[in-house]
């Protein structure tokens, strides 16, 4: 049975395109439904497919798997290449999964996620720049550790999808991250499975008036390439 995963706006969702890359990269079938955020709080509508109210969530048969992580963690049980083969590879994978899920709490509200547009931001906090700096250090250990070119060696695996919105926030609000991190940055923006989620979300014509007004607190729009 094909699984189907739910996910919203392709310009917003940071949490939608973890399990939606993983997926796309390892070449695991799925029916793709979006259900767009169409108001601040989508709990009630998103109850109808989902137990805590937020996307992504996976369908599979009379079974729905939520939250990012536990699905990467249920299509692991299910499908090879979702952690690295090799154990270190894989324990750090694993450690920096968790980091990501849990942490960074200053760089997803100050740097919001939007595909589409370029941002001069208002002021760097020195919380952000912790962030930041642990995200670089984070990315640096990994390529020089596993051999690059994605986080944990050769191959795409859990880590590469998980901070797969970084590599978007890095572009679009300008972040610097050094050379070696912005190596990793530039390889996943060409990644199939990353042009195709950006095409998507430059065709989206629909905007969220809470989620736009998040990118105006953040800084000031110098470029929109989104449609419409």
């Amino acid at each position: 049975m094909t699984y189907t995963l739910i996910t919203a706006n392709r310009n917003y969702s940071s949490w939608s395109l973890r399990p939606w890359i993983l997926m796309k990269a390892l070449g695991v079938s799925f029916d793709d439904r979006i259900e767009p955020f169409v108001a601040a709080s989508n709990y009630a509508a998103f109850r109808s497919f989902s137990p805590t109210g937020q996307v992504p969530a996976l369908i599979d048969g009379d079974r729905t798997v939520w939250d990012s992580l536990g699905i990467t963690l249920y299509l692991a049980d299910r499908h090879a290449g979702v952690w690295p083969a090799d154990e270190a590879a894989r324990a750090f994978a694993q450690c920096a999964v968790a980091e990501m899920h849990s942490g960074f709490a200053t760089l997803r509200s100050d740097c919001p996620m939007n595909v589409g547009v370029r941002v001069e931001p208002h002021i760097h906090s020195p919380a952000l720049g912790r962030d930041i700096a642990r995200v670089r250090e984070l990315w640096e250990q990994g390529l020089e550790r596993f051999g690059g070119p994605f986080l944990a060696g050769a191959a795409f695996t859990a880590i590469d999808a998980f901070y797969a919105p970084v590599a978007f926030r890095v572009r679009s609000y300008g972040l610097d991250v050094g050379p070696a991190a912005q190596g990793w940055v530039d390889h996943m923006l060409s990644h199939p499975a990353m042009k195709q989620w950006e095409m998507e979300a430059l065709a989206e014509t629909w905007r969220e008036e809470s989620h736009e007004a998040e990118i105006g607190s953040a800084g000031r729009i110098i470029a929109d390439y989104r449609d419409g």
